[in-house]
């Protein structure tokens, strides 16, 4: 199946899990695109979707809500599950606001949501992240655990290959 995978990062570390997830359903025969969410202009090519967004402030990046929300329709009549990372030292589902995240699952029908742990590095932050992150006692620090990313892409393979290709 042709998937896209759509991921918003500040920094780089969601950027790296998509890569991850992408890779793991490439692995396994499916045709997979990591994109931006601000370069998507179309998700009609697709048959599935993957949406990832770091969180800040318990709240997905803008360019994530507004992908969700520009192709909301388009996204109720495919599979889509959701990933989103946080803090390095935040247990990963803490990092999340809950109610955001259900109403988001609602609203584009998403299969699923899977919150990882993030990676936090001091030296790429602009002063304000500086000093929420010092509020938030956030730690310097790699949470990742790509083992358990790979895992889920490849829960997302196998209920891919029991789902019919659109015609």
């Amino acid at each position: 199946m042709r998937v896209l995978v759509a991921v918003a990062s500040r920094h780089g570390g969601t950027s790296e899990i998509g890569a991850r997830v992408a890779a793991e359903l490439r692995s396994r025969g499916h045709a997979a695109n990591l994109l931006d969410p601000e370069r998507v202009v179309a998700i009609d090519p697709y048959d599935a979707v993957v949406l990832g967004s770091a969180v800040y402030s318990a709240h997905w990046l803008p360019a994530a809500c507004e992908f969700a929300r520009r192709f909301a329709s388009e996204l109720t009549e495919r599979p889509v599950w959701l990933f989103s990372s946080g803090l390095a030292t935040a247990p990963a589902a803490a990092a999340n606001s809950p109610a955001e995240t259900q109403a988001l699952v609602r609203a584009i029908g998403a299969r699923g949501h899977r919150a990882f742990g993030g990676r936090l590095d001091r030296s790429v932050l602009s002063s304000a992240e500086s000093a929420l992150i010092a509020a938030a006692r956030g730690k310097d620090g790699d949470n990742r655990d790509l083992a358990a990313v790979a895992a889920w892409a490849g829960a997302i393979s196998d209920e891919l290959a029991r789902t019919p290709t659109p015609t």
